[in-house]
């Protein structure tokens, strides 16, 4: 496991400790077994982006703000060589911070990648009612949301406010890379 990981585990352990939750406690309330979550915690697994995204359901929390927490503090120019990049493994999804988000500041851009054939569902959205505008850049995505299916190829833009579950499927043979702007409501 890489220093992010380490970081995150800890800050994931520390948010539990803030709430004043057992694992067991954290586990009802995320729908994670203990067991992953303990693991999570000590940074003996790299979470997934289902995962973390149950997690940041139960915090209140983006995944960008969650993860910025575990990164040095955003500056207000964010050079491309800086910005930080986390990758789900498992399911071949890689999402970099474009503009890191802050505190007094409601938006965020995020690139993202999906491999072939990448498949990845989340049960909830991390905050409910958030906006979000997906513009695909190169490839095909088809995005899931309210029992809608979006196709989506190069140039196409979907706006969306999530309140429900999601799925974002690569429908390219090539992978999808997409630009994903994120407004807390």
């Amino acid at each position: 496991m890489g220093a992010v990981d380490a970081r995150l585990g800890s800050r994931l352990a520390q948010l539990r400790a803030e709430h004043g939750w057992s694992l067991g406690e954290l586990a009802e309330r995320s729908g994670v077994s203990r067991s992953t979550l303990s693991r999570a915690e000590r940074a003996e697994i790299s979470p997934t982006a289902a995962l973390l995204n149950r997690l940041c359901a139960v915090y209140g929390r983006t995944m960008s703000q969650l993860l910025s927490e575990v990164e040095a503090a955003p500056a207000p120019v964010v050079r491309a060589d800086a910005q930080p990049v986390w990758q789900d493994r498992a399911s071949g999804f890689v999402r970099r911070s474009i503009s890191p988000p802050h505190p007094a500041l409601r938006g965020e851009l995020v690139e993202a990648r999906l491999d072939a054939g990448a498949d990845i569902a989340y049960d909830r959205p991390p905050v409910a009612g958030l906006e979000q505008h997906l513009w695909v850049l190169e490839g095909a995505l088809e995005v899931t949301a309210q029992d809608t299916v979006h196709r989506l190829g190069s140039g196409d833009c979907l706006r969306m406010r999530v309140w429900g579950p999601t799925r974002f499927r690569c429908a390219a043979a090539e992978g999808v890379r997409y630009l994903l702007a994120v407004v807390r409501p």
